[in-house]
């Protein structure tokens, strides 16, 4: 069965993975030749090799406007989705390498493998963005997967590192036998591996009436693993454990760019690959998101620790998030699909920007023997740094959903995409428990405008560093007052669905 679409002879689409993949190899081996520890060859050369692939992406995009364009025997996808989410991928790690480098530096940490393995990590993000068959998942899952799990123990001296990548590990083996063995339920009810005739015959079978038990049972193994990957309630155990113990430049890596290709994921596999099967796992993404909102934000507030408070946060946003994924299908019609799924994919384009920069904000304030993780270390930044506390400022505002920051427009995307498809008792829950989470956003400014600075060591960061901050900063306040651009592109992103 061909997939619906146009079949391109030459692989164009393919480019950026194929130069990335080149490049992180030739970087690896380069690498052992430079004897500079600073490592600015191999860094200029990192970011360079991500605007290049930046730039294929656009061409791609130039080169086709309209439709999809299916690879390899349909096992790979092009579409304006996966050009707009690998640009965010690029963008994610470009701006985690320039927050993370002088803290690598004072710490001996920027190594060889530190830089190669963030490459096949993005590497593995672009096939899973980009996947239509369920090998080609598996394979960009894992890919990403065991890059993020050595990344995680790369500080071998830490043993907070080590038993967090433990805990990554055998929990993430755990979510991906869950997720293989939905797969191979789904893969025993159709006989077909590649998403868009997955999608086909499922709708057959559910349009024939016949029993199609066998078929939700394996979505509801899929859409447990998925939840693992995504970090939502009850898959969520291994995030506040992982975020703290594991180093800041990786916390903050494992915080942005995985999170989008697991929404890709999600995409791909639920309104791609099982969109007859929508009143089943729409019920599953409900329970998971209201839990999910409810349980981040409560227990956030007990936290005194930033990585952790922020890693409650970042279950709580997933959950947000969840609530556009799953109003795409509503009263028995999909007129409601465009509105839900570009509501969530601008939610996640926002939660990138912010926890870009809420992580790089406790790197920046970082120094030489001194780790910014805990709240009272930005007791007094106001009085230090009024820019940086007012750019902290924001980006609390921008979390807690409150106007005129683009986490508002964000929040209030999803929640009128919620009411539209009928969801209003979780619309009015999930607005309940925003309230309660605004409160430990909130502690955060009165820590810094309000409170006696503890730490009084200047901030010194390169020029480049600064600006890069500035700009996350005033980007949530810039698309919080005019969000209309941002949400037309991915409105254009989720039509081509």
């Amino acid at each position: 069965m061909t997939p619906i679409g146009i079949v391109l002879v030459n692989h164009i689409p393919a480019a950026p993975e194929v130069v990335l993949l080149i490049g992180a190899c030739a970087l690896m081996i380069f690498d052992l030749y430079v004897k500079d520890e600073g490592r600015r060859i191999t860094y200029a050369a990192a970011q360079v090799l991500l605007a290049a692939c930046a730039l294929l992406t656009l061409f791609v995009m130039a080169q086709t406007p309209d439709g999809r364009y299916y690879l390899f025997n349909g096992l790979f996808v092009s579409d304006p989705l996966s050009s707009l989410l690998k640009l965010l991928c690029y963008l994610s790690v470009s701006v985690a390498l320039v927050y993370s480098r002088s803290y690598l530096l004072e710490r001996g940490q920027l190594r060889p493998e530190f830089l190669t393995l963030l490459l096949f990590a993005l590497l593995g993000m672009m096939v899973l963005i980009s996947a239509n068959n369920f090998l080609t998942v598996y394979l960009g899952l894992e890919l990403m997967s065991l890059c993020l799990y050595a990344l995680v123990a790369l500080n071998r001296d830490s043993a907070a590192s080590t038993e967090a990548a433990m805990k990554y590990f055998v929990l993430g083996a755990l979510s991906s036998g869950l997720l293989l063995y939905g797969m191979s339920m789904v893969y025993g009810a159709t006989g077909t591996l590649t998403l868009t005739d997955v999608a086909q015959l499922v709708i057959r079978q559910v349009d024939s009436a016949a029993d199609r038990s066998f078929l939700v049972f394996g979505v509801v193994f899929v859409v447990a693993g998925l939840a693992f990957k995504i970090g939502v309630v009850p898959f969520h155990m291994w995030i506040p454990d992982v975020y703290h113990g594991a180093s800041t430049p990786v916390t903050l890596v494992i915080s942005s760019g995985p999170k989008i290709a697991a929404f890709a994921m999600a995409v791909r596999m639920l309104v791609n690959g099982l969109p007859a099967l929508a009143p089943d796992w729409q019920q599953m993404l409900g329970l998971l998101a209201i839990l999910s909102i409810a349980l981040g934000n409560i227990t956030a507030i007990a936290q005194s620790n930033l990585k952790r408070m922020l890693a409650y946060s970042a279950i709580a946003h997933m959950g947000f998030m969840l609530l556009g994924l799953l109003s795409g299908w509503s009263s028995g019609n999909w007129l409601n699909r465009t509105d839900a799924y570009s509501a969530s994919l601008f939610y996640m384009v926002v939660y990138t920007a912010m926890t870009l920069g809420s992580f790089g904000m406790l790197l920046f304030l970082s120094h030489a023997g001194f780790d910014c993780e805990n709240l009272d270390d930005l007791k007094g930044l106001n009085r230090r740094h009024p820019w940086y506390a007012f750019l902290m400022m924001v980006i609390m505002f921008s979390l807690a959903g409150i106007p005129p920051t683009a986490g508002f427009y964000a929040k209030l995307a999803v929640f009128q995409a919620a009411v539209a498809a009928d969801h209003v008792w979780l619309a009015v829950a999930a607005v309940l428990l925003s309230l309660v989470g605004a409160f430990y956003y909130l502690r955060v400014v009165k820590l810094m405008y309000f409170d006696d600075p503890v730490e009084t060591t200047p901030v010194r960061q390169p020029r480049g560093t600064q600006v890069v901050m500035s700009l996350n900063g005033l980007f949530l306040l810039v698309f919080g007052i005019l969000p209309q651009s941002l949400m037309a592109l991915c409105v254009v992103a989720v039509s081509r669905l």
